[in-house]
């Protein structure tokens, strides 16, 4: 697998799969096992996608056979699966451009100037671009990535610290409760006494408040004082109207995220409510060889799990064939008593007496 530098030529492939998530990983491995080369484009500067990006360490309990993972865990046994189809990878380039053309190619350029003529194009970006919801405080995001986080990279960084989380949701009571007993002190700052969260974690976290383990504040964070540019406390004013000054290291904020579409909405793709709308025969989108997989994509039944998106991709590879391989059959094989299969994937086939 290795990445390319720039060119003034489009680059000619049998399939553009836009994004490296897990799904856009797995439809790599897809493709490959039907003999079908791929680039691979990220907007981001890893695999893994947003999971990667925003929960790298957060378990996942339902990929088949595997009772538990990280998301990093996860991303680099998918890379390790796909080995022996060489994809190669263009990190830190966005799609901004896709088009049919008229002999049949799909024309994709990136936003560094990288362009591709391919047969099969497979949209897995997600639900788009994420940007996290800041916080509104006046002169607070010269702090951020310094002091001020919307999403953890490294959790080693708290230990020892004492850290102010704000949000209510999902990720703020996850990282409290990861962070309790490694921090020197976790507070917890939420503008209501009420939480989005799962309801396990809202009890561990009062219960951790009543043994003294952690703080929680109702109120709003408003504001902030600085001593030779560091930030030292954290203003929060509750509902009664009162500041309080909360000393802290580091600031984490988990507001949410935005989803945005991006320059996908401007492909003449058919979408609905910031999906793009697929057949669940070919997971085909209504421009031919454009297909869509995982949780950018839309039809009746929808469930957005990995799992899902994994089936998504056999399917919407083997439809793919039909423009890759137009004069070929592509017949269903499997894995495990194929010697075709096998030499593809470079193993040897097993000989049962």
């Amino acid at each position: 697998m290795t990445d390319t530098t720039q060119t003034n030529n489009p680059i000619v492939t049998d399939a553009v799969i836009i994004g490296a998530g897990p799904v856009g990983l797995f439809q790599v491995f897809e493709l490959g096992l039907l003999e079908m080369k791929a680039h691979v484009l990220d907007s981001l500067n890893h695999p893994g996608g947003q999971c990667v990006e925003l929960y790298p360490d957060k378990p996942i309990y339902d990929i088949p056979a595997v009772p538990v993972c990280t998301a990093l865990e996860l991303t680099e046994n998918l890379l390790k699966q796909i080995e022996p189809f060489g994809p190669t990878f263009h990190y830190g380039e966005e799609a901004v451009e896709l088009k049919k053309l008229e002999d049949g190619q799909i024309y994709v350029k990136t936003n560094k100037g990288t362009e591709f003529l391919a047969k099969a194009v497979f949209i897995a970006a997600g639900v788009g671009s994420f940007q996290a919801r800041t916080l509104k405080v006046p002169h607070i995001e010269k702090f951020e990535n310094t002091q001020l986080h919307y999403r953890v990279k490294d959790p080693s960084m708290f230990e020892g610290k004492n850290i102010v989380i704000c949000g209510g949701g999902d990720s703020a009571l996850d990282w409290c409760l990861n962070l309790v007993g490694k921090a020197e002190s976790v507070v917890l700052v939420h503008r209501r006494d009420g939480f989005r969260a799962a309801p396990a974690s809202v009890t561990k976290m009062r219960e951790l408040c009543d043994q003294w383990e952690m703080q929680f504040e109702v109120g709003q964070v408003t504001g902030f004082v600085e001593e030779n540019d560091e930030m030292k406390e954290v203003k929060v004013t509750g509902a009664d109207g009162v500041t309080r000054r909360i000393p802290m290291d580091h600031l984490l904020v988990f507001f949410g995220l935005q989803p945005k579409l991006g320059p996908i909405a401007d492909w003449g793709l058919e979408l609905e409510r910031k999906q793009i709308v697929v057949d669940t025969a070919r997971f085909e989108t209504n421009i031919p060889g454009v297909f869509a997989v995982g949780d950018i994509n839309t039809y009746p039944g929808k469930k957005k799990l990995i799992l899902s998106g994994f089936h998504e991709c056999a399917l919407a590879a083997f439809a793919a064939a039909d423009y890759v391989f137009p004069e070929k059959r592509v017949h269903l094989q499997y894995t495990t008593t194929s010697p075709k299969l096998h030499k593809v994937l470079g193993v040897e086939t097993p000989h049962f007496d």
